[in-house]
């Protein structure tokens, strides 16, 4: 593995090169970055942020999972029909 530094626009990047590196891994990767639409270094630096984080707690599992579904709920375009009306057709049906 090499890691050598490039200078662009006076801003450091990082650039890793791994050697020998398995072709069906890397074709795994290309699959994955394809559909999640992203390039194969884009998705190996996803990859690689996820498999190094921290494991969290159940506790701050829990607590990103609900501000996820706060956030996605808050999106959501305000609901117009009250909810009697939807559990009475759906009663009668």
């Amino acid at each position: 593995m090499l890691i050598a530094y490039v200078w662009f626009k006076e801003v450091r990047m990082t650039l890793l090169q791994v050697r020998d590196f398995p072709q069906d891994l890397y074709e795994d990767i290309g699959r994955i970055a394809e559909f999640e639409r992203r390039s194969i270094a884009q998705q190996t630096v996803v990859l690689l942020r996820d498999a190094v984080k921290p494991p969290l707690s159940d506790k701050e599992r829990r607590k990103r999972i609900m501000a996820e579904a706060r956030k996605r709920a808050a999106s959501l375009p305000p609901v117009s029909i009250p909810p009697e009306v939807l559990i009475r057709e759906d009663r009668d049906r």
